[in-house]
């Protein structure tokens, strides 16, 4: 079987190989990004993981229903190998990559936030706000929203940090409507999907979404609430005041703050436990997404 050739664009996390004008495979790696910075050191079967959740959400989406209500799409064709055109149907990139649809990527980042955590805690202990959007007074660290809000970011180039930025702005640089329709399909998929997670003990805290156009229309694109775009936080341990234990990346990212890395290159090495723990907690994050959307 015929090689690989090279991937046309090589992310912090995927690889993106070019088949045809129309289409693409994008191959998830064990890379690991925090804080923007690629580390040296791999997660063992995270493509995998990243690969399978994407996958099942895409599934449960489109029986759900919220495509048509929505008016929506995904750019997902096969992630079953066999399916892929050569010279890509090899076992090299069995469970780790998807067949999809190019299209024109949005390039913002469409963020939604159920719960006060990360960067939008830190915007609103400065200003009392986020993205703009006025909150509360006398919210903690943690604490679930009134509702869902809609924080967009900017889509950086590879090494350079994503921006929060108002919604104002987000519209000002898109298509009339288009903003406001991001908007409302991000909204919609995080209820669905915290209401399915909230089945089985998960709170999904926030979550970012990227979308590309095809044939004027909107497709979910990249991934879908996986542990590296999403924070989901077991609902038995949840308070406020506090960053609660999840199954994303945040439990590296408070390890490599605790020892004063600058979150700059280059990323510190990190101990095998730090890098054991990290893939159980993906592999529990995935079986609780299974049994999350089996039950539904």
């Amino acid at each position: 079987m015929s090689a690989l050739p090279e991937p046309f664009y090589r992310g912090k996390v995927r690889d993106l190989y070019s088949v045809d004008e129309r289409s693409m495979l994008v191959a998830a790696s064990d890379r690991l990004s925090a804080f923007d910075v690629v580390f040296d050191q791999l997660i063992p079967g995270k493509g995998a993981i990243l690969t399978r959740i994407s996958t099942l959400w895409f599934q449960a989406l489109r029986r759900s229903g919220l495509m048509d209500q929505w008016d929506f799409e995904d750019h997902l064709l096969s992630a079953d190998f066999h399916n892929y055109p050569p010279p890509f149907n090899t076992e090299e990139l069995a469970d780790r990559s998807m067949y999809v649809r190019r299209t024109q990527r949005v390039d913002f980042e469409c963020v939604v936030r159920g719960f006060l955590a990360g960067s939008a805690w830190k915007e609103y202990s400065a200003t009392g706000a986020v993205c703009e959007i006025a909150l509360p007074s006398g919210l903690q660290q943690s604490s679930r929203l009134p509702g869902p809000i809609f924080t967009p970011a900017t889509k950086a180039p590879l090494g350079d940090h994503d921006m929060n930025v108002g919604f104002a702005a987000m519209a000002a640089s898109l298509p009339n409507g288009l903003a406001e329709r991001l908007r409302d399909i991000s909204v919609a998929i995080y209820q669905f999907a915290a209401e399915r997670m909230g089945r089985v003990g998960i709170l999904l805290c926030d979550t970012k979404f990227e979308f590309g156009i095809l044939n004027d229309r909107i497709l979910l694109i990249d991934e879908a609430l996986t542990p590296d775009s999403s924070r989901y936080w077991e609902s038995s341990e949840y308070s406020t005041g506090a960053s609660p234990a999840g199954f994303d990346k945040q439990f590296i990212r408070d390890y490599v703050e605790s020892i004063g890395w600058n979150k700059t290159p280059p990323a510190p090495a990190l101990p095998q436990s730090v890098i054991d723990e990290t893939v159980r907690l993906y592999r529990q994050i995935e079986m609780r997404i299974e049994q999350a959307l089996s039950a539904a």
